[in-house]
């Protein structure tokens, strides 16, 4: 009985949310039904990502050193860190929700705090294909404005959350990674 309890605790929000679909359904069977069609769709497109993801982090795991990813990403990386935390994040594929478990194994392999948040950022706001549709449709001006604005605020934001998040917090983080 209190395997269950520790598992009801667990997944109480989904439980939670599950038991207003289901009254929503009895109710208003249109709109409850609408409901479980788009979170059966969503659940399907992050059926499909998720996977490529776990494999390419095992990968990850596997083949790049400790070492080189602290060289490289590290504390003492300087301006090479940022430009890798960047480039990484603009690369990447995928629905932001993808990125955290990237985050996940980067913070295992000990990269610094501020370049993670950059890595998030970059991630969520400048890659490469979204920068390619606008630059088409909203044009140059535009794209490379949105750009420079959200480099610099991605800047910001690392910096400021490195220098305001207390060393502890930043350690259970990293401790709880790995």
């Amino acid at each position: 009985m209190n395997k269950v309890w520790a598992v009801a605790k667990r997944y109480q929000f989904f439980l939670i949310t599950l038991a207003m679909l289901g009254i929503l359904t009895i109710f208003k069977p249109g709109i409850g039904l609408e409901s479980i069609k788009i979170s059966g769709f969503q659940m399907f497109q992050m059926l499909l990502i998720i996977p490529p993801v776990f494999i390419l982090l095992g990968l990850l795991d596997v083949w790049v050193p400790r070492e080189t990813m602290v060289r490289y990403m590290g504390e003492g990386s300087g301006v090479l860190g940022i430009l890798l935390a960047f480039m990484i994040g603009s690369f990447a594929a995928g629905p932001l929700y993808g990125a955290f478990p990237v985050a996940a194994v980067f913070m295992k392999k000990g990269i610094k705090f501020s370049n993670l948040m950059i890595f998030i950022g970059a991630w969520a706001t400048t890659k490469i294909p979204m920068l390619m549709f606008e630059m088409r449709y909203m044009g140059m001006t535009f794209t490379l404005t949105r750009l420079f604005l959200n480099i610099f605020g991605i800047l910001v934001m690392a910096w400021l959350l490195n220098k305001m998040m207390p060393k502890n917090e930043t350690e259970s983080l990293y401790l709880r990674a790995k």
